[in-house]
């Protein structure tokens, strides 16, 4: 794992894909290497792009890709794809539709299914960024599948939240009611040019100025990969936001945050972990439970006393 460590700060590519397979598994080496690997974390400006399927995403983060590389920028992309249900592995394959950038050393693009990793995707996808960032890489877009409650987690694992939506993109009660206004840095109304493209820009610029005052107003953004049309705005954009964190010292904060609730995460899981381990050693407390002799939290008040430490 020291090996493996070192190579990925070296920024070798076979090592990066190493140990990006090691966070998908949970491979048992996977502690080791992430110790090895924090010190050399925190400097990557890491970019969450989430919005509904369909919304075009993998095409807006093939855009910002070469916009990173016309500023000689070196870029990583993840893109949390849902497992596939026979193979384990990643079922869309963003990376076919990033093929113009497959060549450039400058350019590493992963799509991740998380297979084994403890806790699943919310922890699997912030081990990964930090993999990423550890191999010196200026900028990580973490790419999900859709807008549900864990491709959320996943997107807000980021400095800046990156919100797609497109023409006709539905009622904005239901979208406030999603939770998309909270989690957005940047919005953007992509295939603006298809019909509608302005209304929704004029309708999500509606619903922020009638949201609670913020020291941050999230920019809207009409982009088109079919027209090549505001993606260098949307990277001024997220390059505004994150000075902004800077300047405002909420990037610290925000980072501070997300680690603190990983170390929680971690700390559920395991003792999740453990409980049921416990449970299944303790058939009479099962039966106990089931003839309601015994109510849940009594259960596992006693299943927390037989958890070692």
């Amino acid at each position: 794992m020291d090996e493996l460590a070192e190579a990925v700060v070296a920024g070798d590519r076979r090592a990066l894909a190493r140990a990006i397979t090691l966070v998908e598994s949970g491979a048992p080496g996977l502690r080791e290497l992430s110790a090895d690997l924090f010190p050399h974390t925190g400097r990557a400006h890491t970019v969450g792009l989430t919005g509904a399927p369909g919304a075009g995403k993998s095409s807006l983060t093939a855009a910002l890709i070469q916009e990173a590389r016309s500023h000689d920028l070196g870029v990583a992309v993840l893109a949390i794809d849902p497992t596939s249900p026979f193979t384990g592995g990643a079922l869309l394959g963003d990376r076919l539709r990033m093929q113009m950038h497959a060549t450039d050393p400058g350019v590493f693009i992963r799509s991740m299914a998380t297979r084994g990793h403890l806790g699943g995707l919310a922890l699997a996808a912030p081990e990964a960024i930090r993999v990423l960032d550890a191999s010196g890489r200026d900028v990580i877009v973490v790419e999900t599948v859709g807008v549900g409650q864990v491709e959320v987690e996943v997107a807000t694992a980021a400095d800046t939240t990156i919100v797609v939506v497109t023409p006709g993109w539905g009622d904005s009660i239901q979208v406030a009611k999603a939770g998309i206004m909270e989690i957005a840095d940047v919005f953007v109304v992509n295939k603006s040019d298809m019909e509608g493209a302005d209304r929704a820009v004029r309708d999500l610029r509606t619903m922020l100025e009638m949201g609670p005052e913020r020291d941050w107003v999230p920019p809207v953004v009409a982009t088109s990969t079919l027209q090549s049309s505001g993606v260098s705005e949307l990277w001024e954009a997220a390059t505004a936001h994150r000075e902004y964190l800077e300047a405002s010292g909420e990037l610290i904060v925000r980072r501070s945050a997300r680690l603190l609730s990983e170390v929680e995460d971690i700390v559920a899981q395991t003792l999740r972990e453990r409980a049921a381990a416990s449970l299944e050693a303790t058939p009479e407390l099962i039966e106990d439970l089931t003839q309601r002799r015994l109510d849940p939290y009594a259960a596992a008040d006693l299943t927390l006393r037989s958890i070692p430490g």
